[in-house]
């Protein structure tokens, strides 16, 4: 990862400063390597990752090479950070009530821009996480003025992210073209396990598509719920699979458990080399 890279990232990682490991550019690339035991991999029916957590599901799945998959990592992470420095723009984690109308939200907060001379703004949900669930992204002020106004949206929480912008929204275009290049100079197979995409929360089917989409979901809101749906949909009375998140926290199985409650009752946290053997079927 250093080499590709061109600094030490295991370094970063351990000793800092956080505020240079949060920055996009270092924060993207800065996935760690957890242990699943043979088993598992060679039972593995299904993968799919959280925004450059796809890149990761890919490699698993066979279709990117590692080295190659952290380049483009690389390359994308330092795209949307000059993209999130261009303009003042964040991410904002909201919980709504049943009532909750988050189109229509976010159209009275484009507005509550134009009012104040902002041509052509962002606001739009750009990441679906489980019912009653998401996150809202585009400029600061739009986001200000629903964190405002949230009892009047039904939002029960809004809460701003610590990130530095509009990530998943039309606002990450300049990252566009930078990560499409890449993508083309790199080797793509057919995944050797279904890969579900955040784009669509469907299979990819081939590599032009993962080509194809890699990069649309740079623009594109991340449809996680519609992706669990997709991947625990079976039959009444069909068993659900062990399902296992690889890496630091376990922010994606609490969200399984709010989407399907019966999936959740398989899952599995994997961090580091000690849990290997919890990880065993």
């Amino acid at each position: 990862a250093e080499k590709v890279l061109g600094y030490d990232l295991l370094s970063l990682c351990l000793e800092g400063p956080r505020d240079a490991l949060d920055r996009t550019q270092h924060c993207q690339p800065a996935v760690r390597r957890s242990a699943l035991s043979p088993q598992v991999v060679e039972r593995c029916v299904a993968a799919a990752g959280y925004s450059v957590g796809e890149f990761a599901a890919l490699v698993f799945a066979g279709a990117l090479d590692f080295a190659e998959a952290l380049y483009a990592v690389k390359v994308r992470a330092e795209a949307m950070q000059k993209a999130s420095e261009a303009v003042p723009s964040g991410m904002l984690s909201v919980i709504g009530r049943r009532e909750a109308n988050y189109k229509f939200a976010c159209l009275e907060a484009r507005k509550h821009c134009e009012s104040l001379g902002i041509e052509n703004p962002v606001c739009t949900v750009s990441n679906y996480l489980f019912p009653d669930s998401r996150v809202i992204a585009g400029h600061l002020q739009a986001l200000e003025f629903l964190q405002e106004n949230a009892r009047k949206y039904y939002f029960k929480r809004a809460k701003m992210l610590p990130v530095s912008g509009a990530f998943h929204t039309r606002l990450m275009e300049p990252a566009v073209e930078p990560l499409a290049e890449v993508l083309k100079s790199i080797e793509i197979q057919k995944p050797l396990l279904c890969v579900y995409s955040n784009v669509d929360g469907k299979k990819y089917m081939h590599s032009k598509h993962i080509q194809k989409l890699l990069v649309k979901q740079v623009v594109s809101p991340v449809l996680w719920e519609q992706t669990m749906h997709s991947v625990y949909e079976r039959k009444q009375g069909t068993e659900f699979p062990y399902t296992y998140e690889v890496g630091p926290g376990n922010q994606l199985g609490a969200i399984l458990k709010q989407c399907n409650l019966k999936a959740w009752q398989q899952y599995k946290h994997v961090d580091d080399l000690e849990d290997e053997e919890t990880a065993e079927i």
